[in-house]
C-alpha cells in the first residue's frame, strides 16, 4: 500500500480539495481507500485574484509570479494539514489551479493549459515528492489535456455487465462513458467536457446577491423559479454544444462574459432572480443530456454524479427527469466519495506516474498515443 495525497482546485475556485488515500495494485486492478478528505477554502483575497485572472484581467509577470507562489504555498499547506495525525504520504499529486485553457485548433495549433501552483515549490515546502503539471504531456501529443479522469473512472467504476456515465459537475461539467467491462471495452470509452456545470450558476448568485453569497445551496433558490425554455434553446445555439468530441472548455467560454450575455438575453423575458437561476440550471442539465444523445453510442444504463454539482438537489432532479428511466445516482452509492473524487483521481494519476503507467486515454483527449502524465519533483 502506498499513501498518496491528491490536491485539486477546479474551475469553481472554491478551494483546495485534499484527499489522503491508500493505493495498491497497478493499472486496472487498483484498490483505493480514502483515509481523509477535506476542502481548504482559499483566502478570500487570493480567490478574488484567481477569479479576476480567469475572467481575463491583465496581469504583469511579477504579479503572476507572486500568484503562482501563493497558490503553491496554499496547496502545500493543504497537503500538510490533511495528514496531521496520519502516517506521512509518499507522494503528492497536485493538479494546481487552472487559470487558462485553450483547446487545440485542428492539426495546426497545439492546445495550451496553464495550472499555477508549482510542483517544485510544493515538494520543497512539504518534503514530499510531488507530481504536477499533468495536462502538458497529453497536449504536446496533440490532445486536449482534458478530461484526464476517464482512465481513473475506468479503473474504479467500470462494471462487467452495465454501461455507465460518470458525470462530474464542477465549474465545468465533464463526462466519462464506460461500456460494460468486457471484450475491447477500453477502446470504447469516451469522454469530453459537456459545457457549464456550476460556473454560470455561481457567477449568477454572486451577481444577484452583490457577492454576499457564492452558490445556491441545494439548488433551493433555482427550484423556486420557473424555467424559460425559449432562453435555454437560444443559449444551446452556442457552437460548443454542437462540436463533436474530443473537446474541452473552461471559464474562457462559460465565464463572466457569457453570463452577462445571458442576463442581457433574459431582460426581454422579465425574469426574476429565481427564474434566471432556474433557467441557467436547466442549461447545465439539458446540455449534459443532449450531449449524451448526440455523441454516445448508446444511453447508459446508469448515471453517477460527482463534484459539487452532485449536491445541487434541484439540478440532480432535473437530470433524473430528463434521463428517465435511467437512474441518476452519485458515486457515493458505489463507494467512491463524490466530493473528493477528483482529488482522488489526481492522487491515482501521480501514483501511476511514479510507476511509469500512462494516465491518459487517447480516445477521450484526442492525443496521438498514451503518455505518462505529470512532472516529478523531488524535495
Amino acid at each position: 500500500m502506498t499513501r498518496v495525497i491528491g490536491l485539486m482546485s477546479g474551475t469553481s475556485v472554491d478551494g483546495i480539495d485534499a484527499a489522503l488515500v491508500e493505493i495498491s495494485g497497478t493499472d486496472f486492478d487498483l484498490k483505493v481507500e480514502l483515509i481523509a478528505g477535506k476542502t481548504y477554502p482559499y483566502p478570500a483575497s487570493l480567490r478574488e485574484r484567481i477569479l479576476a485572472i480567469c475572467s481575463g484581467q491583465a496581469i504583469s509577470m511579477p504579479e503572476l509570479a507572486r500568484l503562482d507562489d501563493a497558490i503553491a504555498q496554499t496547496f502545500a499547506q493543504a497537503a500538510q494539514n490533511i495528514q496531521i495525525g496520519q502516517q506521512a504520504a509518499a507522494v503528492i499529486g497536485s493538479h494546481g489551479q487552472t487559470v487558462y485553457h485553450r483547446p487545440p485548433s485542428g492539426r495546426k495549433e497545439l492546445g495550451y493549459s496553464l495550472q499555477l501552483g508549482r510542483g517544485a515549490a510544493i515538494a520543497n515546502i512539504t518534503g514530499i515528492t510531488t507530481v504536477s503539471n499533468f495536462r502538458a504531456a497529453d497536449i504536446a501529443a496533440g490532445g486536449h489535456g482534458a478530461p484526464l479522469v476517464p482512465r481513473v473512472d475506468a479503473a474504479l467504476l467500470a462494471h462487467p455487465q452495465e454501461s455507465r456515465c460518470i458525470q462530474n459537475i464542477g465549474g465545468i461539467s465533464n463526462v466519462t462513458y464506460l461500456p460494460a467491462r468486457r471484450d475491447n471495452w477500453l477502446e470504447k470509452i469516451r469522454g469530453w467536457d459537456t459545457g457549464p456545470g456550476n460556473s454560470l450558476l455561481d457567477l449568477a448568485v454572486r451577481y444577484l446577491t452583490n457577492n454576499t453569497k457564492s452558490y445556491d445551496e441545494n439548488g433551493l433558490w433555482a427550484a423556486s423559479g420557473t424555467v424559460c425554455e425559449a432562453l435555454v434553446e437560444k443559449w444551446l445555439e452556442q457552437e460548443y454544444f454542437r462540436l463533436p468530441p474530443p473537446k474541452s472548455t473552461g471559464r474562457e467560454l462559460f465565464g463572466v462574459d457569457y453570463l452577462q450575455q445571458c442576463i442581457q438575453d433574459a431582460e426581454v423575458y422579465q425574469l426574476n432572480c429565481a427564474d434566471l437561476l432556474a433557467t441557467l440550471t436547466e442549461l447545465t442539465a439539458v446540455s449534459i443530456v443532449r450531449s449524451y444523445r448526440a455523441f454516445l453510442p448508446q444511453i447508459p444504463q446508469r448515471v453517477f454524479l460527482c463534484g459539487g454539482g452532485s449536491r445541487n438537489l434541484y439540478l440532480k432532479d432535473r437530470l433524473q427527469q430528463l434521463l428517465a428511466p435511467v437512474p441518476v445516482l452519485t458515486t457515493d452509492e458505489v463507494g467512491l466519495n463524490a466530493d473528493f473524487k477528483e482529488a482522488i483521481a489526481f492522487a491515482i494519476l501521480a501514483y501511476w506516474r511514479m510507476l511509469n503507467i500512462p494516465g491518459n486515454l487517447p480516445s477521450v483527449t484526442g492525443a496521438r498515443q498514451e503518455v505518462l502524465l505529470g512532472e516529478i519533483y523531488q524535495p
